[in-house]
């Protein structure tokens, strides 16, 4: 337990699920897994996504972190099939992958409420172009 993180990274969840969609998307176009393979994890991830978004994953922390939690989940739904994901991917790619995705959406949402800022500031101004304020320096 004093590995496991978790309680922390599970909000990688998604993120995890869909750079393996990604990732068996390639393995199946390059032929390093036949399509009908590739087919069936995507499958089993597609599943497990629509899971995590309706609440119904339940994460173990005897699987210490999320990557072990979605392989353990995504071997119950495949079977032994689901060890083929990580098939040219080191587990520093994926966890890589996973942060870029999570912070790409994290700062689309700080982009939003700049966005949202900006215009409070720009009518904040236009509603006070005739108030004089003092200036120091």
């Amino acid at each position: 337990r004093f590995g496991a993180s978790i309680s922390f990274d599970q909000k990688l969840a998604k993120f995890d699920v869909i750079g393996s969609l990604a990732h068996v998307q390639m393995l199946g176009q390059t032929g390093i897994l036949s399509l009908e393979e590739s087919e069936k994890i995507q499958v089993g991830l597609k599943e497990l996504l629509e899971e995590l978004e309706a609440g119904q994953l339940d994460f173990d922390i005897a699987n210490e972190d999320i990557h072990m939690n979605m392989e353990v989940l995504l071997t119950e739904k495949i079977g032994p099939l689901a060890g083929k994901l990580h098939t040219a991917r080191s587990r520093n790619d994926q966890v890589a992958t996973d942060m870029h995705l999570y912070l790409k959406e994290q700062l689309g949402h700080v982009l939003d409420k700049l966005v949202h800022l900006k215009g409070v500031l720009l009518d904040l101004a236009e509603n006070h172009v005739e108030t004089i304020m003092p200036g120091y320096t």
